[in-house]
């Protein structure tokens, strides 16, 4: 699958089977099981010399090549149109891959201004995919909220998943919190959208327990004993692991063993890349024209000055 996040082309092996992607920035659990290690995460979070982006990306906006993932970017939905351009590309190269591209139910309310019209990816995104018959998945993530909009006063169908079928997408909705459910229900969409030549829209309905940010305090758009029922009674990563120890595949010691181990590693790679070095400055000029023009050439000059003329107000780490 091809996952789409923002741009890089996507080939992983995913049990035996071929796919591309395209991401958002909450889906890392897909870097990780394809093989993106914590110290690769913690050097992207660092901006240091061993960052893939150089350091021009904000925290967690990840993206490998060699993993075919493509790097996150922060406008909502604009991954979406991202995710059938890749696809249609395999299609055109004939190859027996998709592109798969992940949202929040927030994402298919996107709207942009564009030449005094109103349009949004979400629209453009499925409508470009019915059409041309890309082979691409739709994965939307609907948790009830967009920040503190709820899902009832984004729009008065039946969810997401009927909107799909208005642009003659088939479309399939799951229940997000079962990991089986969810396993099964991508591996069928998969092999249709290879198979038949066509768009996938699966919608899968799950909970946000937390607050959208630091910065939000959910209990102030919604009752507090609400998300404790689902953080309790309907928490996934529980469920799961209950059904993986009734059948004598995990325990408690081996899960406490792991969090130990994990938390060593991540603190190891945290401390190896707050020591790497940074990327220069010159940094930020380059990976954008072959010859680089006259006004980024004076914009670098200017930069360099005012460094030089304020040099005690920038970090020494950074080479210039």
């Amino acid at each position: 699958m091809l996952v789409l996040n923002s741009i890089d082309f996507t080939y992983f092996s995913f049990l035996g089977r071929k796919f591309w992607s395209q991401m958002k920035y909450r889906e890392p659990g897909v870097l990780l099981w394809r093989g993106f290690t914590l110290q690769e995460f913690a050097n992207q979070l660092f901006g240091n010399k061993l960052d893939y982006g150089k350091g021009r990306q904000m925290p967690i906006h990840y993206g490998s090549n060699r993993l075919n993932y493509f790097t996150v970017s922060s406008p909502i939905a604009t991954q979406l149109p991202q995710a059938v351009g890749a696809a249609y590309s395999l299609k055109m190269d004939k190859k027996k891959a998709c592109a798969i591209t992940y949202f929040g139910d927030g994402g298919t309310s996107e709207i942009s201004l564009r030449a005094e019209k109103r349009q949004g990816d979400f629209h453009a995104a499925l409508n470009f995919a019915a059409v041309t018959e890309a082979p691409v998945i739709f994965f939307c993530r609907n948790n009830g909220w967009a920040i503190s909009t709820p899902t009832a006063e984004q729009f008065r169908s039946d969810g997401v998943v009927t909107r799909g079928q208005a642009y003659g997408i088939r479309s399939i909705r799951v229940d997000g919190n079962d990991t089986l459910a969810v396993y099964s229900t991508v591996h069928t969409a998969r092999e249709m959208a290879i198979t038949e030549g066509r768009p996938i829209l699966i919608e899968a309905m799950t909970y946000r327990v937390g607050h959208h940010s630091t910065s939000d305090d959910s209990t102030k758009y919604r009752p507090a004993d609400e998300m404790e029922h689902w953080r309790t009674a309907r928490d996934p990563v529980s469920r799961y692991r209950k059904w993986v120890q009734g059948n004598g595949w995990w325990c408690d010691t081996q899960e406490s063993e792991l969090r130990n181990n994990v938390r060593q590693e991540l603190l190891q790679a945290i401390q190896v890349a707050e020591r790497m070095p940074k990327h220069g400055l010159a940094e930020l000029f380059t990976d954008v024209y072959d010859q680089m023009p006259s006004n980024l050439r004076e914009q670098e000059r200017s930069l360099l000055d005012t460094i030089k003329k304020h040099s005690a107000e920038y970090p020494a780490d950074v080479p210039v």
